[in-house]
């Protein structure tokens, strides 16, 4: 049974108009907005596959489209932003063609239609060379035919910044195409080419596309794409989520000390600061001084000098001989001498 029969009858009453317009909204400007994304890339493919995501986008966001003032314009500024994406410089095959060989309508290319002409593919290279915000405004006010503030609206730019860019990219243009003769014409003459020669340019472009086998996508398509893209992503949210949760609980298990019953609240600890501890030695302390002790002995009731004796040598007497006369009597020191000690004036 398809996934569609399962859907209840209430629920296919109400997604059967959204559908039906979402259908309409593709068959009248898929096609539109193909040439124009292919005149901001130059290249085919990428232009189809940034319509079908513009397209994709809306029908995710069909409500707010709906009610939108302009759908066509909703997916036409999600396409034009999926085409100038800046990650698409990193890519070869989704950057923006500036030469010749790379352009269908080439000598490799023969469309089936009217040629695309040297005129047209300058006029296309020129467009191709310019930078992209330049490139998209030329497109949206000159090519598509908005206004100035809607152009500015559409590409959130002020009105001033949208006026100079597109005074720029005509005139890089009537620099690189001097053929069209808008050297001294006035800027609204020089629109006014501008806009015709690209107008021309749009409808040659169906030619090109055709012989490149690029069609415009269909609604039922997208919306099925559009319901597969959110399954899988609704899929790997859930899938990321329950991993997350499946390690979390594995660190749980795995982490030591876990499901260990908690000790039971013995209230506020207090630090009771530690007495200090005296060491005790077993040998009496032995007292230094700093300045050397000399022992002096005296008799009692005699007070002796602190000042150092000098000790004189005394003179051994030799015994009398015979033929040795005796040593005369040394003389005794007088008193005072350094040999003698000093006395208190009181003793004396």
């Amino acid at each position: 049974m398809n996934r569609r029969d399962e859907m209840p009858v209430s629920r296919r009453r109400e997604a059967a108009p959204a559908a039906a317009a979402f259908d309409e909204l593709c068959v009248r400007h898929a096609a539109a907005l193909i040439r124009q994304t292919y005149l901001l890339t130059g290249r085919p493919r990428l232009a189809r596959r940034a319509v079908e995501r513009g397209f994709r986008l809306a029908w995710q966001r069909w409500p707010e489209v709906a009610a939108a003032p302009d759908p066509a314009g909703w997916v036409r500024a999600a396409a034009y932003e999926y085409a100038l994406t800046p990650w698409h410089r990193l890519c070869p095959g989704l950057r923006t063609a500036r030469s010749p060989e790379r352009l269908p309508g080439s000598a490799s290319v023969q469309p089936a239609g009217r040629p695309l002409g040297p005129a047209g593919r300058a006029l296309l290279e020129a467009v191709l060379a310019l930078p992209a915000p330049y490139r998209r405004v030329l497109l949206l006010h000159d090519g598509v035919g908005l206004g100035l503030r809607a152009t500015a609206a559409e590409v959130e730019a002020s009105g001033a910044a949208t006026a100079g860019r597109l005074a720029y990219a005509r005139q890089t243009i009537a620099v690189r195409l001097p053929e069209l003769g808008l050297g001294g014409q006035p800027p609204e003459r020089r629109g006014d080419v501008v806009r015709g020669r690209l107008g021309e340019l749009l409808t040659r472009v169906d030619a090109l596309l055709a012989a490149e086998e690029v069609e415009p996508p269909g609604g039922a398509g997208i919306r099925a794409d559009g319901e597969r893209g959110a399954r899988r992503t609704t899929l790997a949210a859930l899938g990321l989520t329950g991993l997350f949760v499946l390690v979390t609980l594995l660190a749980m298990v795995v982490t030591p000390g876990h499901g260990a019953r908690p000790r039971p609240w013995e209230g506020p600890r207090v630090a009771v600061p530690a007495e200090p501890r005296v060491a005790v030695s077993a040998e009496p302390p032995v007292m230094f001084s700093a300045e050397p002790r000399v022992p002096v002995l005296a008799e009692p009731g005699v007070m002796v000098s602190a000042e150092p004796r000098v000790a004189v040598p005394a003179v051994p007497h030799a015994p009398a001989g015979p033929d040795l006369p005796a040593p005369a009597d040394v003389p005794a020191d007088p008193p005072g001498s350094p040999g003698q000690p000093r006395l208190s004036p009181d003793l004396r």
